[in-house]
């Protein structure tokens, strides 16, 4: 009987064992089976990270369009130079963006003094609210640094066809890894300049101007390209020798300025989102066509003829201009901008002429003029962003927070520039000048075929 009843109480057990293992594979496929919920924030993260990525992507693609526009303003023999320079103004600006002037210019609470100098973080850390954030801080990198890129870029057309490729790179990782992320974080990090109450929506001063004001101080500190005046000071046009890259070229930087200042909403997802990007677009391009038509207008009545190149730096200097603005200003209001823009473009190209300042595509009057108007035009016409700003101090305050950026990088890059002057670093011989860049810097020709058949590369 014992034996009996032991095998017995052993059977049940095993039997109730039995039953709690097919209960537990049960209960665990039942789990399983049951849905995974994507919430409403979830939705929203996706979308915008998405559409950030892809408006980073048209930002980056701008190089592109800046490239063509100073290959085709500028001597054939230069074109290799220059396409290295727009090459490697993207690549250096990565990995230095990436290693320091990520950090320095969206410190977050890593200030070193608060409000104007941030701390060093190399790479790109993880959100620790991944998924619950508005969008991924990988997505935010590289939207970034394609704007930080764009500032590098402009001064290349500036210097274009006189400065060695040695000393451009130089000045590449020094506006990319320290003085456009320093300024950027008075601003767009939260310093002392966005404390104040400066608005800039997506860098008519924060990029266009930092990028213009640094080609004024190359262009000055290089002085003009062998032949653009005469002993008694009389300017001679050194034309462009393909008007059709040029022309392509503003194409591409208007459609990627879609990425631009639409991708500066940064939040993307819902009505009221969705529609302030659409908005946004639509001033943009307003902007855009009011700086053609006016520019080309102006030019040719002080020139007497219907000049292409004005027209297509109009279109660049309302898009400068209305940069700032474009989520703050009407309809009405992005035309007058764009339409000023336009018009301060050529006045700039003929006051640099005057000064015997060479800036071969206009960077200056385009980036640095139109940037200034664009601070100053957000004040005149904008959204006061402070219950208690009168009109005037808000006026007041952009003033001063655009004269304080861009005598920031007028200066500090002047002191590049000249310093690299001073080291015999800065400018290429006369020789070299004359034969090009192509072959004097880099040995090679972007038309071969002209120079195996004889014929004169200019």
């Amino acid at each position: 009987m014992g034996q009996e009843t032991e095998a017995a109480v052993e059977a049940a057990v095993e039997a109730v064992a039995e039953e709690a293992a097919v209960e537990e594979v049960v209960a665990e496929e039942a789990a399983a089976e049951e849905p995974v919920y994507i919430t409403e924030s979830d939705y929203a993260f996706t979308i915008n990270t998405l559409i950030m990525f892809v408006c980073a992507v048209l930002v980056l693609f701008m190089q592109a369009g800046f490239a063509m526009v100073e290959v085709g303003l500028n001597s054939a023999k230069n074109t290799v130079n220059i396409l290295a320079k727009n090459v490697m103004d993207l690549s250096v600006g990565v990995i230095l963006f990436l290693f320091v002037g990520y950090s320095l210019m969206y410190p977050g609470d890593g200030w070193v003094v608060e409000g104007y100098l941030g701390g060093v973080t190399p790479m790109v850390s993880a959100d620790d609210t991944a998924y619950t954030a508005d969008f991924s801080n990988f997505a935010d990198f590289l939207f970034q640094v394609a704007f930080a890129a764009t500032a590098a870029t402009i001064v290349s057309g500036a210097v274009a066809g006189r400065m060695k490729f040695g000393a451009y790179l130089i000045y590449s990782a020094i506006l990319t890894g320290l003085i456009y992320p320093i300024s950027g974080s008075w601003k767009w990090g939260g310093g002392f300049l966005d404390a104040m109450g400066f608005q800039d929506f997506a860098g008519s001063v924060v990029v266009h101007a930092v990028g213009g004001f640094a080609g004024l101080a190359g262009a000055i500190a290089l002085g003009p390209r062998l032949g653009r005046y005469t002993a008694d000071g009389k300017s001679v046009p050194l034309p462009g020798h393909n008007i059709a890259f040029a022309a392509l070229g503003v194409f591409i930087l208007w459609v990627g300025w879609y990425g631009f200042n639409p991708g500066s909403q940064l939040t993307y997802a819902g009505g009221a989102n969705a529609s302030a990007t659409a908005y946004i677009a639509l001033t943009t391009t307003v902007a855009a066509a009011a700086g053609a038509i006016v520019a080309m207008i102006v030019g040719w009545a002080l020139f007497s003829k219907p000049d292409l190149t004005m027209a297509l730096n109009g279109i660049l200097g309302g898009l400068v201009a209305i940069t700032a603005n474009c989520d703050r200003v009407s309809q009405t209001e992005s035309l007058i901008i764009g339409a000023i823009g336009g018009a301060l473009v050529v006045l700039g190209i003929v006051m640099l002429d005057k000064l015997k300042i060479d800036d071969p595509v206009g960077a200056w009057p385009v980036h640095g003029l139109c940037g200034i108007w664009g601070g100053i035009a957000t004040g005149i016409f904008g959204d006061i962003p402070v219950d208690d700003m009168t009109r005037v101090g808000f006026i007041g305050v952009q003033c001063i927070s655009t004269v304080v950026i861009c005598v920031w990088a007028f200066a500090t890059m002047a002191v590049v520039f000249f310093g690299l002057k001073a080291a015999g670093m800065l400018r290429v011989s006369a020789e070299e000048e004359q034969a090009g860049l192509d072959v004097s810097e880099h040995g090679m020709q972007a038309y071969p075929s002209d120079a195996v058949a004889g014929q004169k590369i200019t």
